[in-house]
This record gives C-alpha cells, sequence and structure tokens, in this order.
C-alpha cells in the first residue's frame, strides 16, 4: 500500500513539473486580483511559445573558416599519424590496404573528407540550421582527433 501511495505522489510531482500548464493554472488561482490589472498588451500564447530564430549569417563567416580550417589540420593530422602508425608495423583497421598504402589514394580519401564536411555544412546552412551546421564540423574534429591520440598512441609492432 505505501508503495501505490508513493508511486501516486511521484507521479503527481512529475505531472506538475513537465506541465507548464498546470503550474501556470495553480499559479493563477493564487493570483490576487490587484496582479491581475496590467497596461500591458495581452501576448498570444503561441509567441510565447514559437523558439526564436536562430542568427543568419554568411556562410564563409570567420568562425565556419576557423571550423573548416580545423577539420583540415584534423585531417592532415590524421595522415600523419595513420602513416606514422603503419610504419611502426600497425595494421590500419578503417580503410582497406590499397587506399592506405597508395601514394595518392590515401591523400585523396582525406581531402574528399575535408570537402564533403564543409559540403555537408553547406546544405545545412542552406536549409537554415546553422547550430547543426558548426556542430557537425566540431564532431568531425573531435572524432577525427580522437583517432590521432589512438594511432599514436598504440605500441610499436616489428614485424
Amino acid at each position: 500500500m505505501l508503495q501505490n501511495i508513493s508511486g501516486k505522489l511521484l507521479l503527481t510531482i512529475l505531472a506538475v513539473m513537465y506541465m507548464p500548464s498546470a503550474s501556470a493554472q495553480l499559479a493563477a488561482l493564487h493570483t490576487t486580483p490587484s496582479r491581475l490589472v496590467s497596461n500591458e498588451e495581452p501576448v498570444a500564447p503561441s509567441a510565447l511559445l514559437e523558439p526564436s530564430a536562430p542568427q543568419a549569417h554568411r556562410f564563409w563567416d570567420r568562425a565556419n573558416i576557423l571550423l573548416f580550417s580545423g577539420v583540415a589540420v584534423s585531417r592532415a593530422m590524421d595522415y600523419a599519424s595513420t602513416k606514422n602508425m603503419l610504419s611502426r608495423g600497425r595494421q590500419e583497421i578503417l580503410i582497406p590496404d590499397d587506399v592506405v598504402y597508395s601514394t595518392a589514394g590515401f591523400p585523396a580519401l582525406e581531402a574528399a573528407a575535408t570537402g564533403t564536411s564543409i559540403g555537408v555544412s553547406y546544405l545545412l546552412h542552406r536549409t537554415g540550421h546553422h547550430s547543426l551546421e558548426r556542430w557537425l564540423s566540431i564532431g568531425h574534429i573531435g572524432v577525427t582527433d580522437f583517432g590521432v591520440a589512438r594511432n599514436y598512441s598504440l605500441k610499436s609492432r616489428r614485424r
């Protein structure tokens, strides 16, 4: 019986916390008439719930240039760390050997990854997803730098 009462109490608390309309109604019950008189224009509830639009910006602004440069530097570090890892006798597990050991293929893959990141960011920019546009580059830098740190931290394995 105690579990049933505590469960109902928990549900009631959660309902009040996560339902702003319920807490607004409770506040309205305790409002004195002097608080109800106001000189301000009433605001439609839908206007209060609409999120503010992200600030529009040019695609090649300073922040994006820095982020895209960070992606390019991260990809260059990935290239260097992978070559270093391979020279120490380790194996690349994500990319096929014919690409990794190619003198033109592997740099082209790194350049294509950078270009793809910029292209997807541009698509996000054009569709108005300005926050995702920036977070894509931040995530790309983070994942690539994690791979770089992993490549350099592997112990050498001589053949």
